[in-house]
């Protein structure tokens, strides 16, 4: 473990992918879970991040070995005692299906709760909520904002929190999503996570920010690319992807979200985030499961 505080904490799932593209091919038994390309993709970028989630006794040990030499700190992995969440990613023509394998455990007994995490922790810059149920984003979300109103000091900065949604954005759990993003300051929904039409991103943003602290929502459309919001400014952004090979598009909306964060923890700017977050999710595409991330560091990303 190291003695260094994470600049961003990942709070999520540790899944085992199988995995069947849309061609016939295959890759099973793949370590998953979005927090993984999360992961990997921040810490390409030179930030330190931490991990808090459950695993199960049957995740590979190859990719946590990936992560402790990328120096990601493990310290908040707890062991489930059983074999974990296995998924099929079914790619289809018009998106993809996410089917869990029966008789394992349910979603929400491999999420982590506000009490997995380090109590030092809790002073970090930033923490950012993988898929999870959106009962176990609401707990932990609450928790970070009392968490932070107890052990602020005067002058100290509140921790930037961001969320990638399981549960999609519908017209009859908006109030839901409302008080969610009361206390998450960056959103990253992806086109199929949306079930309504509005007539803008900027007005969607608008609608789920409300009153709350939400700074910006980056919707996400795969190979399409993107819009980014940016609420404080009231403004719009495209941004495209730049992927020239795709292998496997499993983890682009999660590797991008960790090249984002990177660039947005560790320089300030939209433009450098979202220039980070593009490449992170190409490099990502690029090879089966997370082989390009794990070989990707700060000096060849």
């Amino acid at each position: 473990m190291s003695t260094d505080l994470p600049d961003l904490v990942l709070l999520g799932n540790l899944l085992v992918d199988d995995i069947v593209l849309r061609d016939g091919r295959t890759l099973m038994g793949e370590p998953g879970g979005a927090m993984l390309y999360v992961a990997l993709a921040a810490s390409a970028w030179g930030l330190r991040v931490g991990l808090v989630s459950v695993r199960g006794s049957d995740y590979p040990e190859s990719a946590l070995d990936a992560l402790r030499s990328r120096g990601v700190d493990l310290a908040g992995v707890r062991p489930l005692g059983r074999p974990g969440v296995r998924t099929w990613l079914l790619y289809e023509e018009r998106g993809r299906r996410v089917l869990h394998h029966l008789g394992r455990p349910s979603h929400a007994e491999v999420s982590p709760t506000f009490a997995d995490i380090p109590a030092a922790w809790l002073a970090a810059r930033a923490f950012h909520l993988s898929p999870m149920p959106i009962e176990c984003q609401l707990e932990l979300a609450s928790g970070l904002a009392r968490g932070s109103e107890t052990n602020g000091k005067a002058g100290t900065a509140r921790p930037f929190v961001s969320l990638d949604p399981h549960e999609s954005v519908r017209e009859n759990n908006l109030d839901t999503w409302r008080n969610l993003m009361s206390n998450v300051d960056g959103f990253f929904p992806s086109q199929d996570e949306l079930a309504f039409e509005v007539r803008s991103p900027l007005e969607l943003a608008r609608s789920l920010a409300g009153r709350g602290r939400l700074r910006f929502v980056a919707f996400k459309r795969g190979i399409a690319g993107g819009v980014l919001v940016d609420l404080a400014e009231s403004t719009e952004k495209s941004w495209s992807s730049s992927s020239s090979r795709v292998v496997d598009p499993t983890g682009a909306g999660d590797a991008f979200a960790g090249g984002f964060l990177a660039g947005w923890l560790m320089h300030g700017g939209l433009e450098r985030a979202l220039s980070q977050g593009t490449i992170s999710a190409a490099l990502a595409v690029s090879e089966w499961g997370t082989r390009a991330l794990e070989a990707g560091g700060p000096a060849n990303v």
